[in-house]
């Protein structure tokens, strides 16, 4: 293994610190951008299809007194993640923190599901984190990065979304592997979500989230905010000796199976 075998290009531009959030229209990658702008940060807010909500986002950002720069990209496609973060560098001159919560989910009968389907879920959760650290990593000279995982890469199994676990327990693997790489000069750490109040899970029959709250030892499902505040925590200096660490933002979770 070769260890600090990154190097980087750039300093901090002054005082200005700048955050990538990759899948930041809407969901946990918004409320995180706003808890960044919220922190002085400027924002640079990754997005794959949603211009209205990635707007949207921006003008939030923007009203708080902070920069935003949207970037329409898809992360699996190396090469348009590559032009994504040569595009940010030349505009706002670092990136300091990177949060990698970009994420599909394709829920479907565990033997029915379609290959092109499972790939696609590895491609964008698991890969798009791979390649998005890659090319920005090379210019933090100091920083962190939070990827977004889950608890069920850990005991909590969903068989309809058995791609979608065994990407997020290859984003654990990961996060440990590029805690090795970068450190001392970069810490990285994942967190991983449980049920979250999102716009995608407002769509749930009331009585199966009844069941699920049942197994969730705090009887509820988090707000955006909620674990938005976790990461912006793991990325703060109040957390300046946390690294290579997996932290559950599920509200004390029993596995569902």
């Amino acid at each position: 293994m070769i260890k600090n075998s990154i190097w980087y290009k750039m300093d901090v531009v002054g005082d200005i610190m700048v955050v990538l959030i990759t899948g930041a229209s809407k969901g946990i990658g918004a409320e995180t951008a706003i808890k960044y702008a919220e922190n002085k940060y400027d924002v640079v807010i990754n997005y794959y299809s949603d211009d209205d909500s990635a707007d949207n986002v921006k003008k939030k950002v923007e009203d708080l007194g902070q920069r935003c720069l949207l970037e329409k990209c898809d992360v699996s496609k190396e090469e348009e993640v590559k032009n994504m973060v040569s595009d940010i560098i030349n505009k706002f001159g670092s990136i300091d923190v990177l949060v990698n919560n970009a994420g599909i989910a394709i829920d479907t009968l565990p033997f029915e599901k379609n290959i092109d389907d499972f790939k696609r879920v590895l491609d964008v959760n698991l890969i798009g984190t791979y390649l998005v650290t890659k090319y920005v990593a090379k210019y933090m000279k100091k920083g962190s990065i939070i990827n977004v995982a889950s608890n069920t890469a850990l005991n909590c199994y969903y068989p309809y979304s058995l791609d979608y676990d065994a990407s997020k327990a290859g984003v654990i693997s990961l996060t440990h592997n590029l805690a090795t790489t970068l450190s001392p000069n970069i810490r990285v750490n994942a967190v991983c979500p449980g049920w979250v109040n999102t716009d995608m899970n407002k769509e749930l029959d009331d009585d199966y989230i009844k069941e699920e709250c049942k197994n969730i030892m705090l009887g509820r499902f988090a707000s955006v905010r909620e674990v938005a505040n976790v990461i912006y925590f793991l990325s703060s200096d109040d957390a300046s000796y946390i690294n290579n660490s997996i932290i559950r933002v599920d509200g004390g979770t029993n596995g569902s199976i």
